[in-house]
């Protein structure tokens, strides 16, 4: 089953259907759009994405097509829709996107032993906690979530390779 969902066509056609789920959950709902339009949850996805890849090269083949799928269907979705959105927030997901390969190659790392792999973790858990502070006005109850499940998988979950 892993096989089948992680590769590249996998992770496109999964990159996909988030994106149009996301956006539906943006129009229709408040709360699950306001969880699926954060950071946080889609550095979750890609460490998920990246740890359970068999190699590095994987993980960055599997992320990338993961990340342009979801904005391809998800802005898509939002000009079809006449939807409100930024010129902004495309520029600053499309260049997350294009930087997904070199970020899975450090999370798929980060589950290493030693100093650099745990400076990784931490740098993963940082940047996920920041970004729901910074960029999206303070934490709330799923952030906490989030984020406790990033800490699990990074720092307590056995992962074989």
């Amino acid at each position: 089953m892993k096989k089948l969902i992680l590769n590249p066509i996998g992770m496109l056609l999964s990159g996909l259907l988030l994106g149009v789920l996301s956006r539906c959950l943006d129009v229709y709902t408040t709360n699950l759009g306001n969880i699926f339009s954060q950071l946080a949850v889609w550095i979750l996805f890609g460490v998920l994405i990246s740890i359970y890849s068999s190699t590095k090269g994987r993980a960055a083949g599997n992320l990338l097509p993961f990340s342009l799928g979801m904005l391809l269907t998800y802005y898509g979705a939002a000009v079809a829709t006449h939807g409100v959105y930024s010129r902004t927030f495309i520029l600053g997901w499309t260049v997350f996107a294009l930087c997904s390969p070199v970020l899975a190659w450090f999370a798929w790392s980060a589950k290493e032993k030693g100093a650099f792999p745990a400076m990784i973790r931490i740098g993963i858990l940082l940047a996920s906690v920041l970004s729901s502070m910074i960029l999206f006005d303070g934490f709330r109850i799923y952030d906490w979530i989030i984020n406790g499940l990033l800490v699990y998988i990074l720092f307590f979950k056995r992962i074989k390779r």
